[in-house]
């Protein structure tokens, strides 16, 4: 009832004309008011506005009025990522820059891509004339109230003008301008231009390889591997969505990884806004929306990809390098300078700048740049460091870290550094920069400087000397050991070989000939190290005079492998290096070069010097320090000519092998490992960095390891490119190169004595070098020997004692001259082998004449008779006696302390006789057999003779006997002659008597 009355009521006031009344009071009152603010709201807007036309006239006033093209230019003018390419135009990826975008054009962008940035950035875009002031005051108002926002306050146009002609800096100043230039752009550019640009030009996060984005083209490829004509609704709407803040909605963090579950789901909630937009806008319908809303975007989002750093860091890097440092120089050309004025200290600040600008030109210009690396030959020689078996031994080392001051235990593995360059052009057509970037960030072919050993020997000492006609490969060299002040030389294990010829020494790498070669060099020429600077080694000639010093030549300057290997192309170009180059061309995106490479060419050495050079390196392989390669190469028929280098405490390994096409070195040390105030470890060149030294044995030694990796290179780069790497062809002779005999003495024309010792040899020389005199350091003659010393014999010398032969001419040093040859003993001067042994070198002065001493220790063995040798004797003479106490005659002589005595039963003795004739006293004697006196003998004779005598006058006696007994008998038988018939008994006295007589007779004959 309640509410009835008040209805009631409520309608009595209207029906009494009470309303119409109270309203029209209330009207004028109201009206009154309202046009009283109005007037006043108009007067201070017109004062407001007036104040804020001149505020923004203010902000704008100083801003430059650009033309149409000067406009359209700034526009379009994409910062787009530069290109690389291998050789051949192979590609390889996109440089390294803080964003990378590439261009694409409208017609190639799908209309879902374009419907959603519109519908989601600028639902007006193709009504307004740059900006939209109620979208303006809408920015403002949800920047006051900080409310979501769905659109931004920025048209297209104006999103183009803050990031191609302006700052992103949040001011009115800059705002007003962004507004100005926008009006104005839409005067000189359609609407489809402007979006194309804007679709080039606004960054989308990151790829699948963790880069930062920008442009339609690199977020299609990017995120989901497709161009942009190929995306599908939900994922256009989701690439749509992430300008607003790319780095919050992208799916992919900093290293390409996908992002958690959890931090996904901004995007997606983002992607649904942009689709819920262009449901809205009519872009979409219904069941597209639903259908793109349920698409599983993130399980289409492409895999991850590895950047070009990761599948090439060390080739990345070094293009990256190469290049600024080309455009640097072409901006710097184009503004007057010359290269060497580009490269003065002067100008120092100003290359900076100049790197500087070339650097944001290479990062945000899409140019393309063109290598000369050979993507297969690359790829195959770091599969083969990755297979080599025998980067050892890993050393294990105590530091003391700096910043700790803690002991700390490290592991230092082998690293190495390659590279190929084309002889003829300079063309770097492959290196190897190490065993893994990860390990020390150090490229070990170009950044990495060591003692380049050995490799300097051709380049520093023999190629200089050939040139100069100092020396020719046969020119015989002393291997001796000398000293320069503190500095005495050697050869590895010490061994010193007397005369060998600079073939040799070069081939079997002995450093004492090389540090004479160099010695011989200073003498002629003070300034030989200008070579260095010819062939690339050094940067500046003040840098290469250091070497101006005999050590030098043993490979004290400190090189990357890639500057010597550049060095040594001179042998195998004529005499000429060709710059080394990495980077072949740079063009513009319209397909203009703003770089091109010519070959640049320094002549080092004549044609003739720098094949005399490779020839004698060919022995390096054949037979000399580098004949482990023969077994490894696949093809080892190649002419391959090169250099092995060792330095100090076996710290480094090197090899450098060039044949008709291309020159390959290789590095074997340790990296970067040190921890002391610079970085490095105390005692880097300290014996326990040697390469030589492995615990447990080595089953390769040091530098066959190094040219075993060497030859699997080549082997490598041969089976991508035989042609090239393994060419058939071989060094040609350019002419003016002569074959030459010569005495290996002095390295002069051989003489009669030099063909009867054996001792000519044959070589290359260059025609005007070939030698002119006839050897004469060489005489024939008589000499003997005292000691270990040998003398021409005089004219008193015995010749029994002397030897026939051929001996060096004592003032022979001298008159070969040179410091270099000049050694204190001529004798060490004969190499100690078979070739040489009918050579002597004779004392340049006559022994002292001595008294020889008399032989001691007189002595028989058998036949032979020996002694002691006795002071200043040239030799002996043997005497022999009959007896004891004889006459002793001379038999024989010798220059020995035995002889072989040819009679039994004598007496022998020794004289010792000295160089000029004299002889010692007779030695002690000694009787071979048995030997009587002259007494004895005689008393013999004497006993015989009596006992002769006395024979004979018993003989006489009995025999007077017997006829005085024959007489007896006659007698008896006369007087027993009457009585014969007288008596019987007579016979039986007889008989019996006749037995007695005989018995009486045997008697005395036994006496």
């Amino acid at each position: 009832m309640g509410s009835n009355e008040s209805k009631n009521k409520f309608l009595k006031f209207f029906q009494d004309g009470k309303f119409p009344r109270f309203t029209r009071i209330g009207l004028d009152v109201g009206w009154n008011i309202l046009l009283f603010f109005i007037v006043i709201g108009l007067v201070g807007g017109f004062i407001v506005g007036g104040v804020g036309l001149g505020y923004f006239a203010s902000l704008v006033d100083d801003m430059p009025v650009e033309d149409e093209d000067e406009m359209k230019q700034l526009v379009f003018d994409y910062e787009e990522t530069s290109h690389i390419y291998f050789a051949n135009d192979v590609y390889m990826g996109k440089l390294r820059s803080d964003i990378h975008r590439e261009e694409t054009t409208l017609d190639k962008v799908s209309d879902h891509v374009k419907n959603a940035v519109i519908a989601t950035e600028d639902e007006l875009f193709y009504e307004h004339n740059g900006f939209v002031p109620k979208a303006i005051m809408r920015a403002m108002l949800q920047e006051f109230t900080n409310a979501d926002s769905q659109t931004g306050g920025s048209t297209l146009t104006q999103q183009i003008v803050k990031n191609q002609i302006l700052s992103s800096e949040v001011s009115f100043d800059r705002k007003a301008k962004e507004i100005l230039i926008a009006s104005r752009i839409e005067k000189f550019i359609e609407k489809d231009q402007l979006l194309e640009a804007y679709l080039n030009i606004v960054p989308f996060g990151r790829d699948s390889s963790g880069r930062n984005i920008a442009g339609i083209q690199a977020a299609a490829d990017g995120l989901f591997d497709v161009s942009p004509s190929e995306l599908n609704l939900a994922q256009a709407a989701y690439i749509a969505g992430m300008p607003q803040n790319p780095y919050a909605y992208t799916p992919f963090l900093q290293g390409g990884e996908k992002k958690s579950e959890k931090a996904l789901q901004d995007g997606l909630d983002r992607k649904n806004i942009v689709l819920s937009r262009m449901l809205e806008t009519g872009k979409i319908t219904e069941e597209q929306y639903n259908e793109a809303r349920d698409f599983d975007v993130i399980a289409s989002l492409t895999d991850k990809k590895e950047s070009l750093f990761s599948d090439y860091p060390y080739l990345t890097i070094e293009i990256e390098e190469r290049a600024i440092e080309k455009m640097a120089l072409h901006l710097a050309k184009n503004d007057g300078y010359s290269k060497e004025e580009f490269y003065s200290v002067e100008e120092k600040e100003a290359r900076t700048e100049y790197r500087e600008q070339a650097e944001r030109d290479l990062k945000h210009k899409g140019y393309s740049i063109h290598t000369t690396i050979n993507k297969d030959i690359y790829d195959a020689w770091q599969d083969a460091t990755a297979n080599y078996g025998h980067f050892y031994p890993t050393k294990t080392v105590q530091v003391t870290n700096p910043q700790t001051g803690e002991l700390e235990t490290r592991e230092i593995p082998i690293e190495t550094g390659a590279s190929m360059i084309e002889n003829s052009t300079g063309r770097i057509i492959s290196f190897v920069g190490g065993r893994g970037y990860k390990n020390d960030n150090i490229n070990y072919a170009f950044y990495n400087t060591r003692p380049n050993g050995s490799t300097m020997k051709p380049l520093l000492g023999y190629g200089p000397a050939f040139e100069l006609g100092i020396f020719q490969p046969g020119t015989p060299v002393p291997d001796i050991g000398f000293s320069i002040g503190d500095w005495s030389p050697s050869n590895y294990a010490g061994r010193e070989r007397g005369i060998v010829t600079a073939r040799e020494a070069l081939a079997k790498s002995h450093n004492l000939p090389a540090a004479r070669i160099m010695r011989g060099l200073l003498a002629v020429d003070n300034n030989p190290a200008r070579y260095l600077t010819k062939l690339g080694i050094a940067d500046s000639n003040e840098e290469a005079q250091t070497e101006n010093f005999p050590p030098a030549v043993l490979g004290s300057f400190y090189s990357t492998v890639a500057d010597v290997t550049s060095g040594f192309t001179a042998f195998s170009n004529g005499g000429k290096r060709a710059e080394p180059f990495m980077i072949e061309k740079i063009v513009d995106q319209d397909g203009n070069p703003v770089y091109e490479h010519e070959v640049q060419e320094t002549e080092v050495f004549t044609p003739q010097t720098a094949y005399l050079t490779l020839d004698v390196m060919r022995d390096v392989i054949s037979n000399g320090t580098a004949t482990y390669i023969k077994s490894r190469l696949n093809n080892p028929s190649v002419d391959w000519a090169g250099k092995t280098g060792t330095s100090q405490n076996f710290a480094d390994a090197w090899f450098v092998g060039t044949n008709p096409n291309v020159t390959i070195g290789t590095w074997f040390g340790y990296g970067l490992y040190d921890l002391d105030s610079n970085g490095h470890v105390s005692g880097r060149e300290s014996n326990i960095m040697s390469l030589n030294s492995c615990p447990g044995g080595c089953s390769l030694g040091y530098s066959s390891r190094n040219t075993g990796y060497w030859s699997a290179l080549v082997n490598a780069a041969a089976d991508v490119d035989p042609e090239l790497v393994t060419p058939s062809k071989r060094h040609e002779s350019p002419g003016g190169i002569v074959q030459r005999s010569y005495c290996l003495i002095s390295g002069k024309l051989p003489s009669e004595a030099c063909h009867a010792l054996g001792l000519v040899q044959t070589d290359l020389f260059n025609i005007e070098h070939v030698p002119t005199e006839k050897d004469d350091s060489v005489k024939k003659g008589n000499y003997v020997k005292i000691g270990d010393k040998t003398y021409e014999a005089a004219d008193s010398t015995p010749e029994e004692f002397t030897e026939q032969g051929y001996f060096i001419k004592p003032d022979f040093i001298e008159e070969m001259g040179p410091a270099w040859f000049q050694i204190d003993d001529l004798s060490k001067l004969l190499p100690d082998n078979e070739a040489w042994k009918d050579l002597v070198v004779p004392e340049s002065e006559s022994p002292k004449n001595s008294n020889p001493g008399t032989p001691s220790g007189v002595s028989m063995s058998g036949s032979t008779l020996t002694w002691n040798d006795s002071s200043n004797a040239i030799g002996y003479r043997v005497f022999m006696a009959n007896e004891k106490g004889g006459d002793f005659k001379q038999i024989d002589a010798t220059t020995e302390t035995s002889i072989r005595v040819p009679s039994k039963n004598k007496v022998y003795a020794v004289r010792a006789v000295n160089f000029y004739g004299k002889e010692s006293s007779i030695s002690s004697t000694v009787i071979f057999g048995n030997v009587t006196s002259e007494e004895e003998k005689k008393k013999k004779e004497e006993e015989k003779k009596k006992k002769e005598e006395q024979k004979k006058k018993e003989e006489e006696e009995k025999k007077k006997e017997e006829e005085k007994k024959k007489e007896e008998d006659k007698k008896e038988e006369e007087s027993s002659g009457g009585n014969s018939n007288g008596s019987d008994n007579s016979g039986g006295n007889e008989n019996g008597n006749g037995g007695d007589d005989k018995k009486d007779e045997q008697i005395e004959q036994g006496d």
